[in-house]
């Protein structure tokens, strides 16, 4: 079995990237096409407005993962924080990755309380893809990275 060098992690803001998006969606590790009719169903079943983070925001929300990446030891290869979802690319740890997620949404909803952006600000789970190599590791690095000049 390879070795495990890193991840990408990505979560999305309150409902911004809802199943049957025009976008596609993942669901379960899988990644679905649009789907008009569900998509509706969950714009309707939604309890607020989708969330979307200002740049003040935003950075907030970076500098509180970078801070909560230093109390972990973990490297944080590249991050993006849009205003409607995060990538991070981060280094292995043998920490569960569950629990490396939660420590950051919990993390950036903290500074963001701070703010006083109250409710639910992340979708339930996340998004992974797992780094077995070098090359691999650079590509998910350079893709976040070439998103992150508006952080």
């Amino acid at each position: 079995m390879a070795k495990t060098l890193g991840y990408m992690i990505t979560w999305t803001t309150y409902g911004s990237w809802l199943q049957g998006d025009k976008r596609g969606f993942v669901k379960e590790g899988r990644i679905y096409p649009a789907n008009k009719t569900l998509a509706d169903s969950n714009i309707e079943k939604l309890s607020k407005n989708p969330v979307k983070l200002s740049k003040v925001h935003r950075q907030q929300v970076a500098n509180a993962i970078f801070e909560k990446a230093k109390q972990l030891n973990q490297k944080i290869c590249a991050l993006w924080v849009s205003s409607s979802h995060i990538h991070i690319v981060a280094e292995y740890t043998p920490n569960p990755i569950s629990d490396v997620v939660k420590h950051y949404k919990n993390a950036a909803q903290v500074a963001l309380r701070r703010t006083g952006l109250t409710g639910r600000v992340w979708t339930k789970g996340f998004d992974k893809r797992y780094c077995f190599d070098e090359k691999s590791l650079q590509n998910r690095i350079n893709y976040v990275n070439s998103h992150s000049k508006d952080i």
